[in-house]
């Protein structure tokens, strides 16, 4: 594995509560139990342990540095991470707060130096000095915030207005079907009309309805698709949206029996030429594009999965 982690990479669905390390999580649900009188167990049974933890400003920073940490060392050159702002009267947390001190993570990194990209930026702004040369790592980082579906319109509109403030958005998948798709649109159509990129899980459960609903949308992108039907697979070829394609993730939450039967090996060559459309999205910088082109260049030719068409494509 150790050719795997060497190479340069990028990661575009990445959940910041899904990437706590575990002893992070062990530590701190041990704290949990103990300031509250119940044993872990209880804790892991009584409550969504990681909501729990992640409403209180020190360790949302903590998660965030830690988060970066880890995929720079393991040589991610590009990383979404997106998150849900959330609310904690008790401790004066508000949806904006949460996202300072996810910026403040940001800022708190110091193994790497860390580039900050808000959308409303032609180029990216270091969060640090100016690099001047220095032969020190570089991880470049979008922010994108997520659309809690359980939300009404209004605080789905909220989400937004914060996303046009300093970030990308992203509107995160429910397994509740009594959640419509409907309730949050006019919040993705605002953010659409004010310039933000917009990225739906889509197909991530059965919905046949819904998944035709965000194909018409035509979102930036799009993530997981894995409950697709014969009609859908035709619309997203033609349409060409990305698809951020989740393996491991699939697998552990059982949404795919097993990795034989993904739908990434069955048309892999198609799913990676439109992932890799999404780099126009990422940069407007054309020295970082063509970089990350050099990256996805060499992803493919690691995987076989575009012959003779790499350079075919242009960013």
């Amino acid at each position: 594995m150790e050719w795997w982690v060497s190479m340069p990479k990028v990661e575009l669905h990445a959940h910041l509560n899904g990437s706590i390390r575990d002893s992070t999580l062990l530590e701190l649900t041990k704290a949990l139990g103990e300031k509250d009188n119940r044993s872990v167990k209880e804790v892991f049974q009584l409550f969504d342990l990681i909501r729990i933890l992640t409403t209180d400003h020190a360790i949302v920073t903590r998660i965030t540095r830690e988060v970066i940490e880890d995929f720079a060392s393991e040589n991610v050159v590009y990383l979404e991470l997106r998150t849900t702002p959330k609310r904690n009267e008790a401790i004066g947390m508000t949806k904006g707060s949460y996202i300072e001190a996810v910026l403040e993570g940001l800022r708190s990194v110091t193994s790497v130096d860390v580039n900050f990209i808000p959308h409303h930026k032609e180029d990216s702004r270091t969060l640090f000095s100016p690099n001047n040369g220095s032969s020190r790592k570089r991880i470049y980082v979008r922010l994108l915030l997520s659309i809690d579906r359980r939300e009404t319109t209004e605080a789905a509109m909220e989400t937004v207005k914060l996303a046009l403030e300093r970030s990308s958005l992203e509107s995160s998948e429910s397994t509740s079907p009594e959640i419509h798709l409907n309730t949050y649109l006019p919040a993705l159509k605002f953010a659409r009309n004010q310039g933000l990129y917009v990225s739906l899980h889509c197909g991530e459960i059965p919905n046949p309805k819904e998944i035709h609903q965000m194909l018409d949308f035509k979102p930036e992108r799009i993530g997981h698709a894995i409950c697709f039907e014969k009609e859908h697979w035709e619309i997203l070829k033609s349409s060409k949206i990305p698809v951020e394609i989740c393996l491991t993730s699939n697998i552990r939450t059982l949404t795919v029996r097993s990795i034989h039967v993904h739908h990434f090996g069955l048309g892999k060559r198609e799913l990676f030429e439109l992932s890799r459309n999404a780099v126009e999205l990422i940069f407007a910088e054309r020295q970082v594009q063509e970089d990350l082109t050099k990256y996805f260049d060499s992803v493919a030719k690691t995987m076989g999965v575009y012959k003779n068409k790499i350079h075919s494509y242009e960013l």
